[in-house]
């Protein structure tokens, strides 16, 4: 799907591109040891939503790109139900953006490279971790995390299987600007017949 049109003229700006050009507003502006935070909500297999704060690594054409365990509970869930939602908040410059879309992984290649990216420790954790699933004693990951350390620090640590990505191709995007007469801007991009459509909503 590569929406390229509009069907209102109010607001002609390609939604990702606003996007991108406000993320990087708040990257500068904000002073959070994790700005690119942001809620992944999924569709939970018991009918309940799933919540959880997750890692923006980067804006692609393809979508926006998360990492993670493919193999956790929102790794499960995505595979059942591929329709999911992302949650940002950035007081630092006045907006949340809310966005839907559909989560696709992303290829191998790519996923190796953002994982040979990451810090060692935090490679060695997604090596041992067998996210979201019950653990006795916590305690026990500590000593696995040790001998995998001395294991792996001469000879690297190579991707996991179950260690990958997602891009969320956005279908609906929500860029709401805060207002100190609390009238706050909502601009509403939505994709209908393969082009964005446009529109105000009330604050």
């Amino acid at each position: 799907m590569k929406p390229t049109s509009y069907r209102n003229n109010h607001d002609k700006t390609d939604p990702l591109t606003l996007f991108s050009r406000l993320y990087k507003e708040h990257l500068k502006a904000s002073a959070l040891e994790l700005p690119g935070a942001c809620c992944l909500s999924t569709a939970g297999l018991d009918g309940f939503p799933n919540a959880r704060y997750v890692s923006l690594k980067e804006v692609k054409k393809e979508g926006l790109l998360i990492t993670g365990s493919t193999s956790s509970i929102k790794g499960i869930e995505i595979e059942s139900s591929n329709k999911v939602a992302l949650t940002f908040w950035w007081p630092d410059i006045e907006y949340q953006v809310r966005i839907q879309g559909l989560a696709s992984k992303i290829p191998g290649k790519l996923a190796d490279r953002l994982f040979r990216e990451r810090p060692l420790e935090a490679r060695i954790v997604s090596l041992i971790s067998r996210q979201s699933e019950e653990i006795n004693y916590p305690e026990s990951l500590e000593k696995e995390l040790e001998a995998a350390r001395i294991n792996h620090e001469k000879k690297g640590v190579r991707r996991p299987e179950n260690w990958g990505g997602y891009f969320v191709k956005p279908l609906r995007m929500e860029f709401l600007q805060f207002k100190s007469s609390r009238l706050h801007v909502r601009k509403f991009y939505q994709v209908h017949n393969n082009e964005w459509t446009f529109s105000f909503l009330q604050p």
